[in-house]
């Protein structure tokens, strides 16, 4: 190891020939090209208030000292380093105060200049843990260019990603980027691992947009961005949720035939999955695969996650029989998420065999979260024993019920409106430690809103608040739909008025009830608005959202707006059902638009959508009242016999309810003709009918025929 001594350390090299100041700053004649002062960022981090005079004999020995203390400190740590430290930390008698930020870059020039690279960055090192020299740009600038100087571009990049973090913490990342593309004109390459810095340090703190404006400016540059580069751009913007620029650049990712790794991997299907995308990230994991990606139990548990929390089941189960057909063990979180997407979609016999082989298994045994997973499907069938009997047997097998656990059984207690026992696991839980969070209070209070105990769910949310808890998205949402059903719009919308002072952002669950609500008293006008805000804000229109603004204005007799709404749900991704369908064949049919209302009955039938019995009898009857009763059978032949059946009973008796025996008549006969037996209330409302309209002859022809053809006992 090279031993340094400082004692002719600081020189000035014949100040007047070979060295030259500027601006407080001692360097060699080599960067007299660099022009500090006719550069805007070297102005902008100039300290002129210093009261020491570089040239003093005070500034002179300080420097001296720091200089010697610095080689001492250096050489000790690399005496008692068995590998050389790339950041070797040294131990100074100093502190920041003894040192002006002049006489730092002093220190700097001179060590470079006299000892080497290692021994100026040591140096530097130490001076940046000080909020003092951390943010001088002017430190990072001097020891870069005498970087440079050595060609040592390595620690050059380095240097210049202290720089832009530490910058980046004052908000002045901008110009830190700006200093590394000046520190390209003054002969530093830029390459892949600098852009790497910028991207990192940009996107780690939230400027994804600089990120990706620096990344064109290198690539114009010439700089080849490598995978880590992409990469960074796709990681941020999935922290961020903004899924369609995740998919961009990870679009141009799979492009050069990069790949990610199996953490990032995870990332981008957690994120995809929970945002709906379920098609394209089975598309990005089949791609990475074939590029060469090994995917890893995490991967696989993630994917399938995503797909049960969707109610994808079926392929959740492909997916896990394609990680054991590559040799790859599912573990007991693997099937719990299945056993959880079971449950959801209500399929407990298939949960609980399941849940059977864990039990049965010698490697993998169900955990806290497999239990809870089953107690909470089982309470959502109100199936309250099997759950408490799941809960006995998950305590025997020495398993502590957490407060998921415990928020399952309450809810399930509160569904059936036994609002005592749910009381009474509460205070189990403050007993064990538990502490109810809000999604706890949540199932109570939803359970008392439903039964109409409004003010007791308001009791509940107050002790809540009182102990700390906030209420949330889920707590507003049920109390503003619960206010709307009982018609008090000026409550629901003061709560959200409440809600988004407090900070929290309506979903378009929450927008949806608020605009069912004013859709039900006719006040369109404030409906659009609403869904015109939603919109803005980046919310999408769900089905249920389309369907209330159709019924409005069906209400509202604005059948032409209703159509608008209609056709516009594809936009959003919308599948209309047989609610949004019956809902504008209503309107249609009141505002006599009948072969309108036909047309679209047809159509949802062609899509196998079947029409509710309000839609069905609604056409059905609108076309014999208007004396078109051979139409009417025509839509109603389409149904199957139980519907067809059921339909036309309805229908006769509503037109003998309106005295239209005659063509009542017609579609009695045909209901003779589909079955060997007439209910006795349909045959009644069409014999009163009769008799009512002095129409024996009618009756007297019928009789006849039900005897004729099926014999009293076919009359039910």
């Amino acid at each position: 190891m090279i031993s340094f001594t400082f004692h002719r350390l600081y020189r000035l090299h014949h100040i007047t020939a070979s060295t030259t100041l500027l601006n407080g700053l001692i360097f060699s004649h080599h960067y007299h090209s660099f022009n500090f002062n006719s550069n805007p960022f070297w102005r902008y981090t100039q300290f002129n208030s210093f009261t020491t005079n570089p040239l003093s004999s005070d500034f002179d020995s300080v420097v001296k000292r720091v200089c010697s203390l610095v080689s001492e400190s250096y050489c000790k740590v690399q005496e008692n380093t068995h590998f050389k430290s790339r950041h070797p930390k040294l131990k100074l008698p100093i502190d920041s105060e003894y040192l002006t930020q002049e006489q730092a870059i002093t220190v700097v020039a001179s060590l470079a200049d006299e000892g080497g690279s290692m021994l100026a960055l040591s140096f530097f090192y130490w001076a940046i843990g000080y909020v003092k020299f951390r943010h001088f740009m002017r430190l990072y600038i001097v020891l870069a260019i005498y970087l440079i100087k050595n060609g040592n571009f390595e620690r050059t990049h380095e240097v210049m990603h202290f720089m832009l973090r530490n910058f980046c913490e004052v908000g002045m990342l901008k110009e830190a980027v700006d200093m590394v593309f000046e520190m390209q004109n003054q002969g530093l390459v830029l390459n892949a691992g600098c852009l790497n810095s910028v991207v990192s340090v940009a996107t780690e703190m939230g400027h994804v947009e600089m990120a990706e404006k620096v990344f064109g400016e290198m690539c114009d540059r010439g700089v080849c961005p490598d995978s880590f580069c992409f990469e960074s751009m796709v990681v941020a913007y999935c922290r961020m949720g903004r899924v369609v620029e995740a998919d961009r650049w990870l679009s141009a990712m799979l492009e050069r035939g990069f790949l990610v790794d199996n953490a990032t991997c995870t990332l981008i299907m957690s994120v995809f999955c929970e945002k709906g995308s379920i098609n394209r990230v089975l598309w990005i994991f089949n791609k990475l695969i074939e590029l060469g990606l090994a995917p890893n139990v995490i991967n696989y548990t993630c994917l399938i996650n995503g797909l049960c929390k969707k109610g994808i089941i079926k392929h959740a189960f492909e997916l896990l029989e394609e990680m054991v057909r590559k040799g790859l063990k599912p573990n007991v979180f693997t099937h719990t998420v299945l056993i959880d997407g079971l449950c959801k979609k209500g399929w407990m016999d298939k949960a609980f065999r399941l849940f059977l082989k864990l039990v049965k298994s010698d490697n993998y045994k169900p955990n806290v979260h497999t239990y809870t997973a089953m107690i909470a499907g089982y309470c959502k069938q109100e199936k309250l024993n099997r759950a408490e009997m799941l809960l006995s047997r998950m305590q025997e097998q020495e398993l502590v019920p957490n407060a998921n656990t415990y928020t399952a059984l309450i809810d399930g207690y509160c569904k059936v409106g036994n609002f005592d026992v749910a009381y009474k696991l509460l205070r189990v839980m403050d007993e064990n430690g538990l502490v109810p969070s809000i999604f706890t209070y949540n199932a109570v209070i939803d359970g008392l809103c439903k039964k109409g105990r409004v003010q007791e769910a308001y009791k509940m949310l107050k002790k809540g608040m009182q102990i700390g808890i906030s209420p949330d998205l889920v707590t507003y949402t049920i109390l503003i739909s619960q206010s709307s059903k009982l018609g008090d719009n000026g409550q629901a919308f003061a709560l959200f008025s409440k809600m988004v002072k407090a900070g929290i952002s309506p979903d378009m669950r929450t927008y949806t009830t608020l605009i069912a609500a004013l859709c039900r008293q006719k006040k369109m006008k404030d409906s659009e608005k609403l869904f015109s805000d939603a919109v803005i804000l980046g919310l999408i229109p769900t089905k249920e959202t389309c369907t209330s603004m159709i019924c409005g204005y069906c209400r509202d007799k604005n059948v032409a707006m209703a159509k608008k709404y209609f056709q516009r749900m594809g936009e959003y991704g919308c599948v209309p059902d047989s609610l949004t369908y019956g809902a504008l064949i209503s309107g249609l049919c009141k505002e006599s638009k009948l072969d309108e209302a036909r047309d679209l009955y047809n159509s949802m039938v062609d899509k196998g959508i079947p029409p509710c019995e309000v839609t069905r009898l609604t056409v059905a009857y609108e076309y014999c009242k208007n004396n078109e009763p051979t139409i009417a059978m025509g839509l109603l032949d389409r149904l199957e016999k139980k519907l067809w059946i059921r339909t036309v009973s309805t229908l006769v008796r509503k037109l003998c309810s309106e005295k239209n025996v005659d063509v009542a008549a017609l579609f009695f006969h045909k209901l003779l003709d589909k079955q060997q037996s007439v209910d006795r209330v349909t045959l009644a409302a069409f014999m009163s009918a009769c008799y009512e309209s002095n129409n024996y002859d009618l009756v007297s022809s019928m009789n006849e025929r039900i005897t004729k053809d099926f014999g009293e006992s076919t009359v039910e």
